[in-house]
């Protein structure tokens, strides 16, 4: 006998195999039931609210009039056969339906015994199927499907509009794509032109990185009145640096602004600013905060050794570098001119201190602007620190002084003094020592620090597996990344790093001249 496909059912991914996105396994069918116990019919009647309320089943993914979701949705009375899945679908959300002939669903709704809706749930969405978590492949049950699918649903929804993306790099195309997908395939722009072009054709928008973008593509999609949403690496990226083309396991894109502009509001401080007083979530927030804190996961590295105190007695401070063209600098430096102006503020308010300062990996690296001659730099800091993982730094010192890092959002989730020099995302909101002008939208609304991480690292970016290359929430990566702590290396990523190595060659070569 031919195996149907389940009802409930993983999107197609790109990029991802179906056997290893399966989040069901249809198998040979019992005999359909004929009566449920109290406890099963309490059961079914559980998944179908869920089912309902999340949309899920189906094609749930397919955009417009293709999604049975939509085609309930209208009221009309739906017309299916008997083994037609839409015929379950509008069954469980209770539309009128006509059934066209026999079939595995028709049968239990017209067989004239008690509670039809529940016994054909269980017989076809419990006994003739098989879960597994795609992550891990093991065994679940409908219930944790359920969850999964709904997760997925809510990330297309997230996506839903986008149309082209551009200013990608081909060496991240593939992650940033799944990431993005809206239920139908994502055009990837080479030109302001191509990119207005097949946004006006598919009646979407472009998500485009900033810092890559298309020349002249601001003026031409304002000019056809097609929206740009910026993309930037997520909070959690990946166990190497992007600067020597390591993927991002993680993504942000903003509908409402650029969270690195403090001059106008984004999502971000949006979700910041609502407060959350959910108690599941804010339980998630805090269990993310020990597993990272635990697990020694920063935005580009995991694990490493606890640093140990060079000095006893002086208060230990950190000052992390950063790239002085990076775009956060460019729009939320608040008057300090480069690292070396920020190591200096940072020894005028730390007289007494033992500093350290920590160069930015992207400008050790070579890549990028921002280098300060050891030698600058110790005219004003005790030590010059590289080869320490950013969170076992954090895990030792007392307080860090940034411009607008992210060390800084790190730092506060280990319970480390954070002092801005800069206006970052997470200052004003009471959590740290701004020596900045005050962002006056946030005056007065003083947060959590659960509160910021689960705006900041569960409803705002988007995450992706590097295992299995599917959408998953923060704790999986959280996860992947705690158990390959060291990146894994590619042609690619080894001729940035030698390319990197030049850079630094010329650099020195050129200072002694």
């Amino acid at each position: 006998m031919k195996l149907l496909a389940p009802v409930l059912r993983s999107p197609p991914f790109p990029g991802t195999p179906s056997d290893t996105a399966a989040v069901s396994r249809a198998v040979p069918p019992a005999a359909p039931r004929s009566e449920l116990s109290t406890a099963e019919i309490e059961r079914a009647r559980q998944l179908v609210e869920r089912i309902v309320a999340e949309r899920i089943g189906g094609d749930f993914w397919s955009p417009g009039a293709g999604n049975s979701w939509a085609r309930i949705a209208t009221g009309s009375p739906v017309a299916a056969r008997g083994d037609d899945e839409i015929g379950l679908l509008a069954w469980m959300a209770g539309a009128e339906i006509d059934w066209l002939s026999d079939g595995r669903f028709a049968d239990i709704a017209r067989d004239g015994a008690p509670d039809p809706l529940e016994r054909a749930i269980t017989s076809w969405l419990i006994d003739a199927v098989e879960y597994r978590d795609p992550y891990s492949g093991r065994p679940v049950s409908i219930e944790a499907a359920v969850e999964q699918l709904a997760f997925w649903r809510q990330t297309i929804d997230h996506n839903r509009g986008i149309a082209v993306a551009a200013g990608i790099a081909g060496w991240k195309r593939r992650e940033v794509e799944a990431m993005l997908w809206p239920g139908e395939p994502l055009h990837f722009a080479r030109s302001a032109d191509d990119a207005v072009r097949a946004a006006r054709t598919a009646a979407g928008m472009i998500a485009v990185w900033p810092s890559k973008a298309p020349r002249g593509l601001d003026a031409e999609a304002a000019a056809h009145g097609i929206p740009l949403h910026p993309v930037e690496d997520g909070f959690l990226r990946s166990t190497g640096l992007g600067s020597d083309c390591h993927p991002p396991h993680s993504i942000i894109l903003d509908r409402e602004g650029l969270h690195l502009d403090p001059s106008r509001p984004s999502e971000l401080e949006r979700l910041i600013a609502t407060p959350i007083d959910n108690p599941v979530l804010i339980a998630r927030a805090e269990r993310l905060m020990r597993d990272l804190v635990e697990k020694g996961i920063s935005k580009y590295a995991s694990g490493g050794r606890p640093y140990e105190r060079p000095v006893k007695g002086r208060r230990l401070v950190l000052v992390t570098g950063q790239v002085e063209d990076d775009l956060s600098v460019r729009l939320g430096a608040a008057g300090v001119e480069g690292n070396l102006d920020l190591i200096r503020r940072a020894r005028a308010a730390e007289p007494d201190a033992f500093l350290i300062f920590k160069p930015h990996p992207d400008v050790d690296a070579g890549h990028r602007r921002g280098a300060v001659p050891d030698a600058e730099a110790l005219a004003h800091v005790d030590l010059v620190l590289r080869d320490v993982p950013m969170a076992s730094l954090l895990d030792s010192v007392d307080a860090i002084h940034v411009l607008t890092s992210l060390s800084g959002f790190e730092a506060l989730i280990r319970g480390c003094e954070v002092v801005t020099h800069g206006q970052p995302f997470y200052a004003g909101w009471g959590l740290t020592r701004d020596m900045a002008p005050p962002i006056e939208r946030r005056r007065g609304r003083n947060i959590t620090k659960a509160q910021l991480v689960a705006a900041t690292l569960i409803l705002y970016p988007r995450y992706l597996d590097p295992v299995t290359k599917l959408p998953c929430p923060p704790e999986i990566l959280v996860e992947r990344l705690a158990a390959q702590p060291v990146p894994q290396e590619t042609i690619l990523t080894r001729l940035r790093r030698l390319q990197g190595r030049l850079r630094r060659g010329l650099a020195a070569a050129g200072g002694r001249a």
